[in-house]
């Protein structure tokens, strides 16, 4: 699990700092800007069991997560019915914050952007010109260079993920990612086995 220390000097080496999401990560922790953004869910949202997830874009176990676990666990259970899902943004720093916004731009295509994002995470989630890596990517979502520059310039997405971030510690988030099922905190592995487990009992009860 990564946690929001880690990060400290990398996000303090991103060149978006003139930006709103510069100014984001520049206020006080203990201040919630505005109301956390509107929950996208991924699934049938009648189902009975709900996943929520707090991750960061920049996170590496996060995109472990996704790329592994996850892929199993939509085709298990996501796509059947029997869960509904939510990705609740826990930006660490300012680049995991740029690519929650992107996405956030195009809430049709959020979750394909997120997968995009997290499949390629090791190409851009550098300080090696990670802002012309992250616009590439958005090309492919469909973003043209005068899209990319207004989202990433959207203070009301930037403070809403903010407050999404807050909201996460709130409930006691520390690291990511963070996973509560039906609203408990689940401390367990992340294996599609150990998952199996707990999902099939609330299902079956």
């Amino acid at each position: 699990m990564i946690t929001r220390r880690h990060f400290t000097a990398m996000a303090l080496a991103l060149p978006l700092a003139a930006s709103p999401l510069g100014l984001a990560f520049a206020q006080d922790a203990e201040t919630t800007p505005a109301e956390p953004l509107e929950d996208i869910v991924l699934g049938n949202a009648d189902a009975p069991v709900t996943i929520v997830e707090y991750a960061s874009m920049t996170c590496p176990h996060c995109a472990a997560f996704h790329t592994g676990t996850f892929q199993e666990l939509k085709t298990e259970y996501i796509d059947t019915g029997k869960v509904k899902f939510i990705l609740r943004e826990f930006p660490l720093d300012r680049l995991g914050l740029a690519v929650a916004v992107l996405a956030r731009c195009k809430p049709a295509q959020y979750y394909p952007i997120v997968d995009l994002f997290f499949e390629r995470q090791s190409f851009w989630a550098t300080n090696d010109d990670p802002v012309g890596k992250m616009f590439s990517l958005a090309q492919q979502a469909g973003f043209s260079r005068e899209e990319f520059e207004a989202c990433l310039s959207d203070n009301d997405v930037v403070q809403g993920i903010y407050a999404n971030r807050e909201r996460g510690t709130q409930e006691g988030v520390t690291g990511t990612p963070t996973l509560f099922i039906d609203g408990e905190k689940y401390e367990g592995t992340r294996t599609i086995e150990a998952m199996r487990d707990v999902l099939d009992a609330k299902i079956d009860s």
